[in-house]
């Protein structure tokens, strides 16, 4: 497969333009768990309130 044949599978077909959007929204939401990750552990300190809310759940403390 040469690189013209990609271009054109990956830039004018349904199909590739449908991977293209699908590889996006995948690396997108890997570079979002490894932010919100850091982001945990940088504030591990932070005393939790009525407001906060977790993308995880790890932590519930409603015991439910």
């Amino acid at each position: 497969m040469d690189l013209g044949a990609l271009y054109h599978f990956l830039f004018e077909t349904y199909a590739g333009i449908g991977c293209l959007v699908g590889a996006g929204l995948v690396l997108s939401l890997i570079a979002c768990i490894i932010m919100e990750r850091r982001t945990r552990k940088m504030y591990v300190n932070h005393e939790p309130d009525e407001d906060d809310w977790s993308f995880f759940d790890d932590d519930d403390e409603d015991g439910k």
